[in-house]
């Protein structure tokens, strides 16, 4: 209580006493807040610059909800007031971003983020100073209000980058003036694109060009504070360009200065340079010029003693690799390996494995890297690896008789590798006859060889090389015998593991009974795999997380793509369904196949390349490319993904109960780069917004590179209703506007409950239903494959009822249930008549109501 009674004190050094007692000592819960809250304000309002910046610094400290709750508001209008001091503007940018960090829906925007922007024109540094670090963070969540600041930040770094260090005495650190400042300046230009008006640009890019230059002039001090400064505005400066791409000058100039640091004696600089490169290599006006440092950069992970700058070199050697230096880069990172730290030996084997199946022209050369991969590295070599070059050797008909013979001869080493066994298993599996004919590798000597190793690896090595012999049986009748007798023995039907010993009865009893027409149909060669995206690729970027450098064919793409259109990879992390087993997919990559490739739309302004500076915010984009497919997809089911491009995933978990609903949408952003001002929107035309309610919780407006946001919608049927809502995504990618519209598959059917019914009460419902108006009839041609099992699962799948021995034809499909909305209960009866002979259906609905009728039908006549 004292402490707060010298707060009304008119002496300084009391008053300090009592703001630094609360600051370290008084809880934010405490029952004083309130008497120190009047305190403050009075200081604030006595315009004595010294109490101000008492009461600000206080306020600062504590930082609480509470202090935010009563100030977020008064202290924007002391900073921008023009009878405010100096030293109180630094004060007070800097407790107001103090307050934006801790409470940021507390600090309201306002007339004054306008006037905010000004300050960077201030002629005292230090309020620049802060108000550049106050403008930089609220850009980042509210780039539109604060897109101003470019040309004033740009005009402010032009000033001090071509000033002497004579004219900035009181900021000028070593030589270098204002360093933090150009620091800072440089982090917020790099919150917007490169700037539109010509003139800006100019003066930016000479701003940039002079940094540069300067770098190449002798040292003016020999001090670690002058070179400190010196390259903390340089890097920033490459970050910059880097953060543009669009100047092949400042980006090859960037390359070569930060190429003169890899061999600096600074181990620092040689990871911030070894670092920038990484970046540098994926943009296609630097790659050739990052390739030109490949012997300096071979020569670091050789020498470096730091494991940090060793990985550093891993990153960008994988960065700059094409098809030139492939086989070169793949020996040097496989050279390395065998020496490498045990905490980068895994992330190595998967980016070894990458290169390898990316720029593989002879698939010869693939399987041979693999196989030296997980002879050198086996305990790194994860089940991704392996299930991908399975994948690839079975896919390939032209590589499989020399995988076949490859494996073959790596197993004949004294230690093998349990992958290395894995890998041989399955290939011989499959692919053992292509050898056959050579004495050296007959039938039999394939079999000892593998059953040579059995007893040393684990339970599911194990199992697969059992598979391995059943596929033997079939394969090489000469060897059925000793196969079986392998089967028969104690070790296998009394094994302790169940999975074990039930491969073994089964296989055996296959191979006693079955002729040899269905044993050749049941262990027929594996088919080709689907092509997919590599799940290899998929684990390097979640093990690498955000900050996962694309490629340089992944940038061109990026940029010559519209990403509503072309071809689409399967998703990486961001999957919002499961995925299956190993067991049940070879390579554990049960997502969705892609969709089919189809013409780019101009959807709300065209291609990448078009909308590079467009910073308005364009009318909702028409329907992407796909969206009336998936949204029919969605009739008969809740869950899955519903739209996806290179760039977004979009899943929907949902259900629903009598009129009510809940949905779950899952945005994931498949990138390495942030999505900024990130704005899902829900679009009901007129009639619907009177028969349907939604109610949707904001999502936040940044999306991390490689994470996923949900957004919560709750649904109220009100009415019967036809149409369906539109969910418009609308965000920033790279400093590029994307514009993208969806079907949302909120239908009518979704509000069924379905209703068990006996057939008489069925058929009476139906003729009291015989007004024409009250019944619709669609005949039609099958769409699909005519399934009994799958049409029950659609109607089902529908929301109504599934009818048993009701109809006296058994082959039709009869339905019932109720639709639930706010105002009224709609009965509903199908019955669905295949023709199997016509491949046609015959559709009947009836409702007590004739717009709910010709809507099911629709509805459901699209799904067979």
């Amino acid at each position: 209580m004292e402490a707060v009674n010298l707060l009304s004190s008119n002496r300084y050094t009391e008053k300090q006493i009592g703001y630094l007692f609360i600051s370290v000592l008084v809880n934010s819960n405490s029952e004083l807040i309130r008497l120190i809250n009047n305190a403050i304000k009075n200081d604030l309002a006595s315009r004595n610059p010294t109490f101000m910046g008492l009461a600000l610094h206080c306020i600062a400290s504590v930082g609480s909800r509470e202090m935010a709750e009563a100030f977020a508001g008064e202290i924007p209008k002391t900073l921008v007031a023009g009878d405010t001091m100096d030293s109180v503007k630094q004060s007070a940018a800097l407790c107001l971003l103090r307050l934006y960090r801790t409470s940021p829906d507390l600090v309201p925007m306002g007339d004054w983020t306008s006037r905010v922007v000004h300050l960077l024109n201030d002629q005292h540094l230090g309020v620049v100073t802060a108000a550049t670090s106050l403008i930089t963070t609220l850009a980042q969540k509210n780039p539109e209000e604060f897109k101003t600041s470019v040309s004033l930040a740009v005009s402010r770094l032009s000033r001090i980058v071509t000033s002497a260090s004579t004219d900035l005495q009181d900021y000028t650190y070593y030589f270098v003036p204002a360093p933090w400042l150009s620091v800072k300046l440089l982090r917020l230009l790099q919150c917007y694109p490169p700037p539109e008006d010509p003139a800006v640009r100019g003066r930016l890019t000479e701003c940039l060009e002079t940094i540069l230059n300067k770098a190449q002039e002798p040292p003016k001090s020999k001090k670690v504070q002058h070179s400190n400064a010196k390259n903390a505005v340089l890097f920033e400066a490459i970050s910059l360009i880097i953060h543009h791409d669009s100047e092949p000058n400042l980006l090859v100039r960037a390359c070569n200065q930060l190429g003169q640091f890899l061999q600096h004696r600074e181990t620092n600089l040689r990871y911030l340079a070894l670092e920038s490169m990484c970046t540098l290599a994926s943009s296609e006006f630097s790659h050739e010029a990052v390739k030109t440092h490949i012997e300096t950069v071979i020569n670091a992970l050789k020498t470096e003693r730091d494991v940090s700058v060793r990985q550093r070199a891993v990153d960008l050697l994988y960065a700059m690799c094409d098809r030139s230096n492939a086989q070169q880069i793949v020996a040097e990172m496989l050279s390395y390996l065998e020496t490498a730290d045990y905490s980068i030996r895994e992330e190595i084997v998967l980016k070894v494995a990458i290169l390898a199946e990316k720029y593989a022209v002879d698939y010869t050369w693939y399987v041979d890297t693999i196989l030296n991969l997980i002879r050198i590295a086996g305990d790194y070599v994860s089940e991704e690896v392996w299930y991908r070059v399975i994948q690839i050797v079975i896919n390939r008909d032209d590589v499989q008789g020399y995988a076949a013979k490859t494996v073959f001869e790596a197993l004949q080493a004294p230690a093998c590798h349990e992958n290395l066994v894995k890998v041989g298993g399955y290939i011989l599996g499959e692919f053992g006859n292509l050898i056959a004919g050579d004495p050296r590798s007959s039938p039999l000597i394939q079999f000892n060889l593998l059953h040579s190793k059995f007893h040393l690896c684990s339970v599911p090595t194990r199992a697969l090389l059992l598979s391995t012999y059943i596929k033997f049986v079939n394969l090489f009748p000469e060897v059925k015998a000793t196969i079986q007798d392998v089967l028969r023995s104690d070790s296998q039907l009394k094994n302790a593991d169940v999975e074990l010993q039930q491969r073994a009865v089964e296989y055996l009893r296959l191979s006693t009974v079955a002729s040899t027409d269905i044993l050749a149909t049941v262990l027929e060669e594996m088919p080709p795999f689907p092509e997919r995206e590599s799940s290899i690729l998929a684990k390097l970027k979640k093990k690498k997380g955000p900050s996962t450098v694309t490629d340089l064919e992944e940038t061109k793409r990026d940029r010559s793509i519209d990403v509503n259109g072309g071809p689409e990879p399967a998703p990486a992390s961001t999957s919002a369904v499961s995925t299956p087993s190993p067991s049940a997919d070879l390579l554990g990559l049960g997502a969705a196949p892609p969709a089919p490739a189809v013409p780019p739309a101009s959807a709300g302004g065209g291609g990448l390349l078009v909308d590079v500076f467009s910073d308005s915010a364009s009318a909702v984009a028409p329907l992407a490319p796909g969206s009336e497919d998936n949204f029919a997809r969605f009739v008969c089911k809740n869950n899955g993904v519903l739209f996806e491009n290179q760039l977004l995933q979009i899943g929907l978990k949902s259900e629903f109960r009598q009129n009510l609903g809940r949905m779950f949408i899952f945005y994931g952003n498949k990138t390495s780069t942030q999505f900024l001002n990130f704005t899902p929107t829900l679009i009901c035309a007129d009639d619907l917004q009177a028969n349907l309610k939604l109610q949707t919780k904001p999502v936040d407006p940044t999306v991390d590179g490689g994470a996923q946001v949900q957004q919560a919608v709750n649904i109220e049927c009100l009415s019967d209703f036809t149409e369906a809502p539109v969910l418009n995504l609308q965000f920033r990618y790279g400093g590029t506007f994307q514009n993208v519209s969806v079907k949302l598959p909120i239908t009518l059917n979704k509000f069924f409950q379905p209703t068990e019914m006996a057939s008489q009460d069925f058929f009476q419902r139906w003729k009291q239903l015989s007004n024409p108006q009250q019944e619709v009839q669609n005949i039609f041609k099958a769409k699909h494959p005519m399934d009994t099992e799958i049409t029950k699962a659609k109607i089902i799948g529908f929301g109504s009822a599934l009818l048993e021995e009701v109809d006296p034809n058994p082959a039709n499909f009869v339905g019932a249930g109720i639709i639930h909305t706010k105002t009224t209960q709609i009965g509903c009866l199908l019955r669905l008549e295949p023709n199997l002979q016509a491949q046609m259906y015959r559709l009947t609905l009836r409702t007590s109501k004739d717009t709910v009728s010709q809507r099911l039908c629709e509805l459901l006549s699209e799904q067979f």
